[in-house]
Formats: structure tokens, C-alpha cells, sequence
């Protein structure tokens, strides 16, 4: 099975200002809605809380904080192809050991501080570029496509 983080950032590296921020500056989310549509979505309960109204037509799991990633991993390999993890920050973190892609839209913001894409874990992965994609069509503002490499 493929697990696709996919998330936009600021240039610094957040996915927020604070765990209850609507992110109201991301501007790849018809992307996002492309691309996860009629497909499995993983993330955490604030984020789904931000993104309820736009999730229709998709299976989102909302892990509980007691729910070993490597279970729901293990039932959704039987089940699906592909699967998206979507954030926050706590739920990245929980997950990383089993993403196999990256999808990521950093945009021309900085916030100096906020949630990182993962929460106080140290590691490294070694990626390739697979793909980028003109989020807008005006060569503004672009997803990069990576594959991790285990």
C-alpha cells in the first residue's frame, strides 16, 4: 500500500499557526480534493475538525489516541491501493514509519512558529523527486511529488 503524506506548509515548515486554526491560506485545496477524492484519508481530530465540510467522498479515519498506527496500517494494506495522511503535526508523527510518498505544497508564507509538519521527532529521509504539479496554472505555486526511499 502506498502512504501519501500530503500537506501544504509555509516556507518554514508549518502546517499551522495552532491546532485550531482554519487554514484559510492554503491555496492548493481543490488539489487536495482531486487528489484524495474516493480514496482512504488519515488524520488527526483537529484537523479533521478544520476540514469537515470539505472531506465528502472519502473514508476519513480519525485515529483515537490509543490506536496503534501499525494496526490501522496493517488492516487498511489488505483493503486499499493508496491512502493519504493529512495532519496535524501529532498525527505525522505517528504514521512515519510507514509513508512511502510526500506530497507537498510550500507556500510563499512564513510563520516563524506554529505546528510542524511532525511533532518533536528527530529523523531522516532520503527522497526523490517523482513529480511536480502547477497547483494554479500560472507557475506560481507548485506540489512536489517525493518518494521516500527505504
Amino acid at each position: 500500500m502506498k502512504l501519501v503524506l500530503i500537506c501544504a506548509t509555509t516556507l518554514d515548515g508549518f502546517i499551522a499557526r495552532h491546532s485550531k486554526e482554519i487554514t484559510n491560506w492554503t491555496m492548493d485545496l481543490s488539489l487536495f480534493k482531486k487528489q484524495t477524492m474516493g480514496n482512504t484519508v488519515i488524520m488527526g481530530y483537529n484537523t479533521f475538525k478544520v476540514l469537515d465540510k470539505e472531506l465528502e467522498g472519502r473514508n476519513i479515519i480519525v485515529p483515537d489516541k490509543n490506536d496503534r498506527a501499525k494496526d490501522i496500517i496493517d488492516k487498511l494494506t489488505n483493503t486499499v491501493d493508496i491512502c493519504y495522511l493529512a495532519g496535524g503535526g501529532k498525527t505525522n508523527s505517528r504514521f512515519i514509519e510507514y509513508i512511502t510518498h510526500i506530497y507537498i505544497t510550500p507556500h510563499p508564507i512564513i510563520f516563524g512558529s506554529g505546528v510542524g509538519l511532525f511533532n518533536d521527532i528527530q529523523f531522516e529521509y532520503n527522497i526523490s523527486l517523482q513529480n511536480t504539479i502547477d497547483v494554479l496554472g500560472d507557475g506560481k505555486l507548485y506540489q512536489y511529488q517525493y518518494k521516500v526511499l527505504k
